[in-house]
């Protein structure tokens, strides 16, 4: 059985995707009519907004309080791949948590810059209990292991690229 969260989330992706181009959109919803359309507390509302809907899941959220209030839901646009690697690479920093590590993993994998079985073993490698460290280095360890993977994977997508276009 489905998770409310997991139910939220996927109404408000279905909301998102423009049907007859299929391609990504924004939207505007306003909170309390969510809530009392899955007949759950604001909060849950804000809690799927705040853990589903971030700028490493590529959206960004608005929102506009009072009366006429509104929450405004965008997906991020990439020109390309090569600038999601880019920013995600940038936004790692020197040390990153597991989570936030994971929430990467899987916007490359939504993004199809990676395959399932990448995702699986890029999770493995930056797993907190696959070596014995303090969780300040281990965080550290971590961000310097995902930024080398994300260059691995831009320089391996450009190979890929160049032999195409030598064919």
């Amino acid at each position: 059985m489905k998770r409310l969260s997991d139910t939220i989330e996927d109404f408000i992706k279905t909301l998102l995707i423009d049907e007859d181009e299929q391609k990504a959109c924004e939207i505007e919803l306003r909170r309390n009519e969510l809530a009392a359309h899955f007949q759950c507390a604001p909060s849950q509302i804000n809690y799927v907004l705040a853990t589903r809907f971030t700028p490493e899941h590529g959206y960004v959220i608005e929102s506009r309080k009072g009366g006429g209030g509104y929450i405004r839901i965008m997906r991020l646009a990439t020109t390309n791949r090569e600038e999601l690697l880019q920013t995600l690479y940038q936004r790692i920093g020197t040390s990153i948590s597991a989570l936030e590590a994971v929430k990467i993993i899987e916007t490359l994998k939504t993004e199809d810059i990676i395959t399932e079985n990448e995702a699986c073993l890029m999770k493995a490698a930056l797993n907190p209990t696959a070596v014995p460290l303090p969780l300040q280095m281990k965080d550290a360890l971590a961000a310097g292991t995902l930024r080398s993977m994300l260059l691995t994977i831009a320089k391996r997508k450009n190979t890929q690229n160049t032999e195409r276009s030598q064919l």
